[in-house]
């Protein structure tokens, strides 16, 4: 393969002795170290390397402007804003950024492609009133307010350019325009020393300056295939067609085409895979598949730059040497979400930060490490507390004494103003920098340097213009110049695989190409219209539109393949993305378009899936095993022990043996246990001063009228001191209260209807032994019943449901089904636990019933356990007699003494839900 800078050098070599003496103007600079390098090889005497510059810095030399970035122009418009506006009429700066930013890219297009700026601005007026949205003849302040400002636009136009030439220097637009008219007299010294390389869509600025550059003698090596030349509706060459149509150098003058190696042959692979990890992870499977010897010619194409972290974690371990020519972005350091969340917190003005920012800071590994590891304890002690909103004052209560001084910056006690605010973060990026080591953390010290970079910036920003007056204002402007820093690779320019983006790939040639995200809305880009330019003025005045713009999509994708011999372009094939996972018009073009000698081939990956075939678990008993169940078995089996049991061997194992449980977490919002321990706190709050004491009417209204402040007390102590004003927890609260009003009236209702209650128990503690003579150790049985009453002379055990509770589920036929099927018959298994414990040495006595209330089943009133012979029998025996109490023993000590044999190992069950099993 013959590279473009290749067939340049040779052809300049052949009209001059030595190239020391002419400058060469590149689209960027990224090429210019390949550009040197072809150079090098094939001058055959020493000699001075000729100057190498990109157009932007050409045009400065040529115009006399410095550059300046997009922010300071913004600064510089504002300034200008304000002495053309009444003062009563001026918006704060924060409003004028919104549009004013769009109306810099307007001024800039409108500068670069030389277009009388007089003349639109009133066309874009006259539209603006015409199109306005007022009927009625007379305008209002409103309407006319609105037009001022479009009639003002030249004076903002002008005044602002007037700025920044008094300090020699213009965004890129004005340079341009400036470079246009000084052009002629730059041209007339010394155009015959300049080679311009490697252009396609010139705005009309630089075409002024081409073709003045070209009459008076320079040389430009244009980069196109023949093939897409002479296609008259092919987008690769819409741009340098009009060139050689329109340009009057080329009347007189040969348009030269440099090159005819499309329709060579070539091998292009379209593959589809689904999401974008996907691609990362198959790039990394195909450059293991190169031969170590193709790489030195290869380029990795990255058509969305996003993918850069994905696709370096995939770069196998056989690439000897990688260039990477993309910036490694700051947002991918340790420090970005760090100084995000610092911003919000700034803006927090109510002094109150959500818990999981804060735990998501003292996460971060830095600050951790500035922090010696507190930082744990404080994220287990919000956790353990359930703190919600913190305020700078309860996290550093947390941290004790000393409180990391970090901390104290990064969690102020009231929202900063923007000066404080930065100078927070200088100190805190120079107390991370005391605690860093240079050998070990030298990435994270190069971040940390960037970032002072941009912290700097903007502080020279504030000293010098008086307009950002927000914390949202400044965190504005810190993403976008932090959005221009990234961190440069080191390595060797020319050897191994070359990683960049689309536009690194300009006036460069490989053999290999591997190009990702060839989707639609990426490749190209699709409609955008950040502008105020409406689409038919922009027609008229010769402006770019998204027709120009897929253009110059086209034209970086057939350049990326008109020297290549194998091409591989990956798409996404996922129909969850944006587009819907579709391939773009370019993959869809080469295969309309199929040159002869072009071999395409369309594959679409999917990722393996290994089929693994679910097995229960199975875990024996061990010594040890036994001893855990010998210990359990002497403190007591509770009901919610011997029913997971029930449910699923395995998790008693895990919850119980292993001792398990559920990762401590916030929780947000009041979960459903957590509802019911409210619920159940409150009764035992209230109840429990009535033990050994008739019920009266008295008691429930004193109870009813307690209730909102026992159930907000309860809250606190049970969830959180958050606040349960909004929301769903305020939703929750009220769901808990109206449990317990309803519960009341329930016990009201039965009061006056002439019921006798006399509490016994309220949250007792039950316990007793059970003889089993095959085992050889004690076996005990304990629990906690909710609430013991004698009702019109019944003794009632009760169990409090917080869900909803049905009779049927108390009601039993066949006693085997007690201890083998959990979700019918778990609520009489506990009843009748709490019932063997009660009454285990009593003798005579009233009657006895055990059951259920169910709070969202109240109507039904008290659920009674029954016993019946069969399941349609309407006889029910709801009296807890000793048969009924002996037949649940039968079934307790066989379920004890399954559980207590060592031959017998935990079994996972197969749990049903409402999907299948899980």
């Amino acid at each position: 393969m013959t590279s473009f800078l290749t067939t340049v050098i040779k052809d300049l070599l052949k009209t001059n002795d030595s190239l020391s003496n002419l400058t060469f103007i590149l689209p960027s600079k990224r090429a210019g170290a390949f550009l040197r390098r072809e150079i090098s090889s094939q001058i055959i005497k020493p000699e001075f390397s000729p100057a190498i510059i990109s157009i932007e810095e050409f045009t400065e030399q040529v115009s006399g402007l410095a550059t300046v970035d997009n922010t300071t122009t913004l600064f510089e418009f504002y300034s200008v804003y304000k002495n053309c506006t009444p003062a009563e009429e001026t918006e704060e700066f924060e409003n004028f950024s919104s549009w004013a930013q769009t109306l810099i890219h307007d001024f800039n297009e409108i500068d670069r492609y030389l277009i009388p700026q007089e003349k639109i601005f009133n066309y874009l007026a006259d539209i603006q009133d015409i199109t306005h949205w007022s009927l009625a003849k007379e305008k209002t302040d409103i309407v006319k307010n609105y037009l001022a400002f479009w009639k003002k636009l030249p004076v903002y136009y002008r005044d602002l350019q007037k700025n920044l030439i008094q300090n020699a220097v213009g965004y890129q637009g004005m340079v341009y325009r400036e470079a246009a008219e000084k052009i002629a007299e730059f041209a007339g010294e010394n155009a015959t020393a300049h080679v311009f390389v490697g252009f396609n869509a010139l705005n009309n600025a630089e075409q002024r300056i081409f073709q003045t550059m070209l009459e008076k003698g320079a040389r430009v090596y244009w980069d196109l295939d023949e093939v897409h030349f002479r296609d008259k509706e092919h987008d690769a060459g819409l741009f340098l067609r009009e060139y050689a149509a329109t340009w009057p150098y080329y009347d007189k003058n040969r348009f030269e085409i440099l090159s005819n190696n499309y329709s060579l042959e070539k091998e292009i692979e379209i593959i589809g895979i689904p999401k974008q990890i996907g691609q990362a992870k198959y790039v990394g499977e195909l450059l293991e598949s190169l031969p170590p010897g193709d790489l030195d010619n290869t380029a990795l194409v990255l058509g969305d730059e996003t993918l850069l972290l994905p696709v370096l974690n995939s770069i196998p371990n056989n690439i000897p040497a990688l260039n990477i020519t993309m910036g490694y972005p700051l947002k991918y350091s340790n420090f970005s979400l760090l100084f995000e969340k610092m911003f919000e917190f700034f803006k927090n003005e109510d002094g109150r930060y959500y818990y999981k920012d804060v735990i998501s800071v003292l996460s971060n590994p830095i600050i951790q490490r500035i922090s010696r590891d507190r930082c744990r304890k404080v994220i287990a002690a919000i956790k353990n507390e359930n703190l919600l909103y913190l305020s700078p004052q309860q996290i550093q209560q947390l941290f004790r004494d000393p409180v990391p001084e970090a901390v104290k910056l990064i969690f102020p006690s009231s929202s900063p103003p923007p000066r404080q605010a930065i100078e927070n973060i200088l100190l805190l990026i120079s107390h991370i920098k005391e605690s860093l080591n240079e050998e070990q953390d030298a990435l994270n010290l190069e971040f940390l340097y960037r970032y002072r970079q941009v912290a700097l910036q903007l502080e020279e920003l504030l000293k010098k213009y008086p307009h950002i007056k927000s914390i949202n204002a400044l965190h504005h402007f810190y993403n976008e110049i932090s959005s221009l820093h990234a961190l440069d690779f080191q390595g060797k320019p020319f050897q191994g695989l070359q990683l960049m983006g689309m536009l690194e790939s300009r006036v460069l040639d490989f053999e290999t190409v591997i190009l990702t995200s060839v989707d639609e809305g990426t490749l190209p880009a699709g409609k955008s219209n950040n502008s105020f330019i409406p689409f038919e003025l922009k027609k008229t005045f010769g402006l770019p539109t998204y027709k120009e713009k897929d253009a110059v999509y086209t034209y970086h994708f057939y350049h990326l393949l008109q020297r290549a011999k194998k091409v591989y372009l990956l798409h996404n094939t996922d129909t969850e993305g944006s587009m819907g996972g579709e391939k773009s018009r370019f993959l869809l073009q080469l295969e309309l378009e199929k040159q002869m000698r072009h071999k395409i081939s369309t594959t679409v990956i999917t990722p393996k899936v290994k089929h693994t075939q679910d097995q229960l678990q199975e875990v024996e008993k061990t010594p040890e095993v036994m001893e855990m169940i010998r210990e359990i078995a002497g403190r007591g089996f509770s009901p919610s022990a011997l029913t997971t049991y029930i449910r699923n061997p395995l998790d008693f194992y895990l919850q119980y043996i292993l001792k398990i449980r559920d990762k401590e977490e916030v929780e947000e919002t009041v979960a459903f246990n957590t509802l019911g321990t409210v619920v159940h706190k409150t009764l035992e709050e209230f109840y429990g001063q009535l033990k050994d004491k008739q019920l009266t009417l008295e008691d429930i209204e004193a109870f009813r009228k307690a209730t909102t402040a026992e159930v907000k007390r309860q809250f606190t102590l049970e969830y959180s001191s958050a606040p349960l004003s909004k929301g769903k927890n305020l939703l929750i609260f009220e769901v808990a209260r109206r449990y317990v009003l309803n519960f009341l009236k329930m016990e009201s209702n039965a009061l006056q209807g002439g019921s006798e209650v006399f509490i016994k128990e309220v949250e007792a503690n039950l316990s007793t032994s059970l003889d089993i003579p095959e085992l050889d150790f004690p076996v005990n049985i304990r629990g906690n019943v909710d609430r013991v009453d004698i009702h019109n002379d019944v003794l009632r055990i009760i169990d409090y449901k917080t869900g909803k509770v049905e009779q049927p589920q108390l009601e039993i036929c066949n006693w085997d089904d007690i201890i083998t099927d959990y979700d019918k018959f778990s609520k009489p298994f506990q009843v009748l636990m709490y019932a063997t414990m009660l009454l285990e040495n009593r003798s005579g006595g009233p009657q006895v019933e055990a059951g259920v209330i169910s709070f969202k089943n109240l109507k039904q009133g008290f659920l009674k356990f029954a016993k019946k012979e069969h399941s349609r029998d309407r006889n029910k025996n709801y009296n807890i007699d000793p048969e009924v109490l002996e037949n649940f023993k039968v079934q307790l000590k066989y379920l004890i003494k399954e559980i207590c044999d060592p031959k017998i190992p935990f079994l996972e069950k197969e749990i049903k839900n409402a999907y299948g099993t899980y």
